[in-house]
Protein backbone atom coordinates (compact mmCIF):
# COMPACT_ATOMS: atom_id res chain seq x y z
CA UNK A 1 0.00 0.00 0.00
CA UNK A 2 1.82 3.40 -0.73
CA UNK A 3 1.45 6.29 1.63
CA UNK A 4 0.31 8.84 -0.53
CA UNK A 5 -2.26 9.23 -3.52
CA UNK A 6 -1.78 12.14 -5.58
CA UNK A 7 -4.84 13.27 -7.62
CA UNK A 8 -5.46 15.17 -10.83
CA UNK A 9 -8.74 15.90 -12.49
CA UNK A 10 -8.84 17.03 -15.66
CA UNK A 11 -11.57 18.13 -18.21
CA UNK A 12 -9.78 19.68 -21.70
CA UNK A 13 -7.02 20.78 -19.85
CA UNK A 14 -4.08 20.44 -22.52
CA UNK A 15 -3.00 24.20 -21.73
CA UNK A 16 -1.98 23.47 -18.05
CA UNK A 17 -1.83 19.45 -17.33
CA UNK A 18 1.98 19.12 -18.19
CA UNK A 19 3.07 22.08 -15.73
CA UNK A 20 1.46 19.69 -13.06
CA UNK A 21 3.18 16.10 -14.32
CA UNK A 22 6.32 17.76 -14.94
CA UNK A 23 6.06 18.97 -11.41
CA UNK A 24 5.67 15.77 -9.62
CA UNK A 25 8.00 14.49 -11.93
CA UNK A 26 11.27 16.51 -11.02
CA UNK A 27 9.57 16.35 -7.00
CA UNK A 28 9.52 12.19 -7.41
CA UNK A 29 12.73 11.76 -8.68
CA UNK A 30 14.50 13.11 -5.05
CA UNK A 31 11.90 10.54 -3.26
CA UNK A 32 14.49 6.86 -2.20
CA UNK A 33 10.99 5.07 -2.38
CA UNK A 34 9.00 6.51 -5.22
CA UNK A 35 6.10 3.26 -4.50
CA UNK A 36 5.62 5.34 -1.65
CA UNK A 37 4.06 7.88 -4.15
CA UNK A 38 0.51 6.72 -5.94
CA UNK A 39 -0.37 9.34 -8.81
CA UNK A 40 -4.20 9.15 -10.47
CA UNK A 41 -5.16 11.08 -13.56
CA UNK A 42 -8.93 10.98 -13.49
CA UNK A 43 -10.22 12.82 -16.63
CA UNK A 44 -13.72 13.68 -17.64
CA UNK A 45 -13.56 12.11 -20.76
CA UNK A 46 -11.67 15.15 -22.84
CA UNK A 47 -11.85 16.14 -26.44
CA UNK A 48 -8.40 18.25 -26.50
CA UNK A 49 -4.62 16.66 -26.26
CA UNK A 50 -4.91 15.94 -22.31
CA UNK A 51 -5.15 12.31 -22.33
CA UNK A 52 -2.18 12.06 -25.03
CA UNK A 53 -0.05 14.77 -22.67
CA UNK A 54 -1.02 12.41 -20.03
CA UNK A 55 0.13 9.06 -22.02
CA UNK A 56 3.71 11.06 -22.29
CA UNK A 57 4.35 11.09 -18.42
CA UNK A 58 2.31 7.61 -17.65
CA UNK A 59 5.74 5.37 -17.57
CA UNK A 60 7.87 7.30 -15.19
CA UNK A 61 5.03 8.41 -13.08
CA UNK A 62 3.54 5.11 -12.80
CA UNK A 63 0.37 6.79 -13.38
CA UNK A 64 -3.00 6.00 -13.59
CA UNK A 65 -5.54 7.64 -16.10
CA UNK A 66 -8.97 6.82 -16.21
CA UNK A 67 -10.77 8.47 -18.59
CA UNK A 68 -14.84 9.00 -18.86
CA UNK A 69 -18.13 11.54 -18.66
CA UNK A 70 -18.52 12.36 -14.79
CA UNK A 71 -21.39 15.06 -13.68
CA UNK A 72 -18.73 17.76 -12.99
CA UNK A 73 -15.09 18.36 -10.36
CA UNK A 74 -16.32 16.92 -7.42
CA UNK A 75 -17.77 13.61 -9.07
CA UNK A 76 -14.62 13.20 -10.68
CA UNK A 77 -13.18 13.68 -7.53
CA UNK A 78 -15.02 11.21 -5.60
CA UNK A 79 -13.79 9.26 -8.31
CA UNK A 80 -10.43 9.74 -7.59
CA UNK A 81 -11.06 9.30 -3.80
CA UNK A 82 -12.38 5.98 -4.21
CA UNK A 83 -9.66 4.61 -6.31
CA UNK A 84 -6.72 5.63 -4.21
CA UNK A 85 -5.11 3.14 -2.31
CA UNK A 86 -2.64 5.73 -0.42
CA UNK A 87 -2.90 5.99 3.15
CA UNK A 88 -3.44 9.77 2.38
CA UNK A 89 -5.18 11.90 -0.41
CA UNK A 90 -3.73 15.38 -2.32
CA UNK A 91 -5.40 16.31 -5.07
CA UNK A 92 -3.60 18.42 -7.05
CA UNK A 93 -5.89 19.60 -10.15
CA UNK A 94 -4.75 20.39 -13.82
CA UNK A 95 -2.62 23.54 -13.63
CA UNK A 96 -1.41 23.44 -9.81
CA UNK A 97 2.31 22.46 -8.91
CA UNK A 98 3.91 20.66 -6.08
CA UNK A 99 6.14 23.69 -5.30
CA UNK A 100 9.90 22.69 -5.37
CA UNK A 101 11.62 19.67 -5.98
CA UNK A 102 12.45 19.28 -2.48
CA UNK A 103 8.26 19.13 -1.21
CA UNK A 104 7.72 15.17 -1.50
CA UNK A 105 10.73 14.36 0.13
CA UNK A 106 9.86 16.64 2.96
CA UNK A 107 6.20 15.79 2.75
CA UNK A 108 7.02 11.99 3.12
CA UNK A 109 9.36 12.16 6.10
CA UNK A 110 7.29 13.98 7.73
CA UNK A 111 4.13 12.04 7.77
CA UNK A 112 6.38 9.47 9.62
CA UNK A 113 4.39 11.02 12.87
CA UNK A 114 1.30 9.62 11.26
CA UNK A 115 -0.52 12.54 11.54
CA UNK A 116 -4.47 12.25 10.26
CA UNK A 117 -3.63 15.95 8.31
CA UNK A 118 -1.04 17.68 6.88
CA UNK A 119 -1.51 21.21 5.81
CA UNK A 120 0.62 24.56 5.01
CA UNK A 121 0.39 27.48 2.99
CA UNK A 122 -0.53 27.46 -0.65
CA UNK A 123 1.45 29.58 -3.58
CA UNK A 124 -0.89 31.66 -5.60
CA UNK A 125 0.29 31.94 -9.75
CA UNK A 126 -1.05 33.44 -12.46
CA UNK A 127 -1.70 31.55 -16.11
CA UNK A 128 1.67 32.37 -17.22
CA UNK A 129 3.12 30.99 -13.75
CA UNK A 130 4.30 34.27 -12.76
CA UNK A 131 3.88 34.74 -9.11
CA UNK A 132 1.13 36.67 -7.50
CA UNK A 133 2.11 35.57 -3.60
CA UNK A 134 1.48 33.44 -0.44
CA UNK A 135 -2.56 32.21 -0.14
CA UNK A 136 -1.86 33.61 3.61
CA UNK A 137 -0.31 37.14 2.27
CA UNK A 138 -2.46 38.08 -0.57
CA UNK A 139 -5.98 37.34 1.01
CA UNK A 140 -7.72 38.22 4.46
CA UNK A 141 -6.95 34.07 4.94
CA UNK A 142 -4.36 33.90 7.75
CA UNK A 143 -2.94 30.84 8.29
CA UNK A 144 -3.36 29.18 12.02
CA UNK A 145 -0.68 26.84 12.95
CA UNK A 146 -2.92 25.24 15.62
CA UNK A 147 -5.71 24.76 12.74
CA UNK A 148 -9.06 23.61 13.97
CA UNK A 149 -12.32 22.69 12.50
CA UNK A 150 -13.67 25.86 14.62
CA UNK A 151 -11.15 27.98 12.20
CA UNK A 152 -12.68 27.17 9.41
CA UNK A 153 -16.12 29.99 10.89
CA UNK A 154 -14.88 32.68 8.53
CA UNK A 155 -14.43 30.54 5.59
CA UNK A 156 -11.42 28.30 3.80
CA UNK A 157 -8.69 28.90 6.15
CA UNK A 158 -6.41 26.48 3.94
CA UNK A 159 -6.22 25.97 0.23
CA UNK A 160 -7.63 22.62 -0.84
CA UNK A 161 -3.91 21.91 -2.90
CA UNK A 162 -2.37 22.74 0.30
CA UNK A 163 -4.24 19.87 2.78
CA UNK A 164 -3.55 16.35 2.67
CA UNK A 165 -5.93 14.07 4.87
CA UNK A 166 -5.94 10.56 5.28
CA UNK A 167 -8.48 8.96 3.45
CA UNK A 168 -10.29 7.01 6.55
CA UNK A 169 -11.28 10.53 7.68
CA UNK A 170 -12.44 11.63 4.54
CA UNK A 171 -15.70 11.98 3.36
CA UNK A 172 -17.48 11.93 0.18
CA UNK A 173 -17.98 15.38 -1.78
CA UNK A 174 -21.12 17.08 -2.09
CA UNK A 175 -21.58 17.27 -5.94
CA UNK A 176 -24.15 20.05 -6.23
CA UNK A 177 -22.68 22.49 -3.96
CA UNK A 178 -19.36 24.65 -5.28
CA UNK A 179 -18.19 25.06 -1.90
CA UNK A 180 -17.86 20.89 -1.10
CA UNK A 181 -14.03 21.64 -0.73
CA UNK A 182 -15.10 24.00 2.46
CA UNK A 183 -17.12 21.34 3.85
CA UNK A 184 -14.68 18.71 2.68
CA UNK A 185 -11.86 20.26 5.08
CA UNK A 186 -14.08 21.15 7.98
CA UNK A 187 -15.20 17.46 8.09
CA UNK A 188 -11.83 16.07 7.87
CA UNK A 189 -10.52 18.40 10.40
CA UNK A 190 -13.63 17.34 12.94
CA UNK A 191 -12.67 13.88 12.78
CA UNK A 192 -9.01 13.99 12.77
CA UNK A 193 -7.19 13.61 15.93
CA UNK A 194 -4.02 15.02 15.32
CA UNK A 195 -3.43 18.09 12.90
CA UNK A 196 0.28 18.85 11.55
CA UNK A 197 1.42 21.88 10.31
CA UNK A 198 4.41 22.17 7.28
CA UNK A 199 6.64 24.67 7.58
CA UNK A 200 7.36 24.79 3.86
CA UNK A 201 4.83 25.62 1.29
CA UNK A 202 2.98 22.37 -0.49
CA UNK A 203 2.02 23.81 -3.53
CA UNK A 204 1.37 26.57 -5.88
CA UNK A 205 -2.29 27.24 -6.97
CA UNK A 206 -3.35 28.37 -10.33
CA UNK A 207 -5.68 31.16 -9.54
CA UNK A 208 -9.50 31.62 -11.61
CA UNK A 209 -10.99 27.83 -10.88
CA UNK A 210 -14.46 26.81 -10.60
CA UNK A 211 -15.50 28.72 -7.65
CA UNK A 212 -13.94 31.98 -9.08
CA UNK A 213 -15.75 31.48 -12.70
CA UNK A 214 -18.75 30.93 -10.95
CA UNK A 215 -18.38 33.27 -7.72
CA UNK A 216 -21.42 34.01 -7.03
CA UNK A 217 -22.88 30.71 -6.59
CA UNK A 218 -20.08 29.62 -4.72
CA UNK A 219 -20.43 32.41 -1.91
CA UNK A 220 -24.30 31.29 -1.46
CA UNK A 221 -23.04 28.01 -0.96
CA UNK A 222 -20.46 28.58 1.38
CA UNK A 223 -22.93 29.98 3.52
CA UNK A 224 -25.57 26.38 3.31
CA UNK A 225 -21.72 25.01 4.56
CA UNK A 226 -20.93 27.38 7.13
CA UNK A 227 -24.52 27.72 8.01
CA UNK A 228 -25.02 23.23 8.76
CA UNK A 229 -21.79 23.08 10.63
CA UNK A 230 -22.01 26.50 12.96
CA UNK A 231 -25.76 27.47 12.56
CA UNK A 232 -27.83 30.37 11.21
CA UNK A 233 -27.19 33.02 13.39
CA UNK A 234 -23.76 32.37 14.36
CA UNK A 235 -22.83 32.43 10.01
CA UNK A 236 -25.02 35.01 9.49
CA UNK A 237 -22.84 37.02 12.43
CA UNK A 238 -19.83 35.77 10.74
CA UNK A 239 -20.51 36.74 6.76
CA UNK A 240 -20.92 40.09 8.27
CA UNK A 241 -16.92 39.89 9.56
CA UNK A 242 -16.20 38.33 6.27
CA UNK A 243 -17.37 41.08 4.31
CA UNK A 244 -15.54 44.21 6.71
CA UNK A 245 -12.70 41.67 6.28
CA UNK A 246 -12.40 41.44 2.58
CA UNK A 247 -13.08 45.44 2.38
CA UNK A 248 -10.62 46.25 5.08
CA UNK A 249 -8.14 43.86 2.88
CA UNK A 250 -8.72 45.59 -0.41
CA UNK A 251 -8.54 49.11 1.23
CA UNK A 252 -4.83 48.31 2.36
CA UNK A 253 -3.94 45.43 -0.62
CA UNK A 254 -5.69 47.68 -3.43
CA UNK A 255 -6.82 43.35 -4.89
CA UNK A 256 -8.56 40.81 -3.39
CA UNK A 257 -7.41 37.84 -4.88
CA UNK A 258 -10.04 34.88 -3.43
CA UNK A 259 -13.29 34.58 -2.11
Amino acid sequence: MPLLTIITITYNAEKFLERTLRSVQKALKQVPDPTQVEYWLVDGASKDATLSIAHTYQQELSLQIISEPDKGLYDAMNKGLHLATGQYLWFLNAGDEVHDEEVLQKLLMAMESSADIYYSDALFVRYDGSPVGLRSEVTPHTLPTNLSWQHMALGMKVSHQAFIAKKEIAPTYDITNLSADVEWEIVCLKRAKAIKYLPFVLCKYLTGGLSVQRHRQSLLDRFTVLRRHFGLLPTLWNHARITWRGFVFSRRRSKYWSP
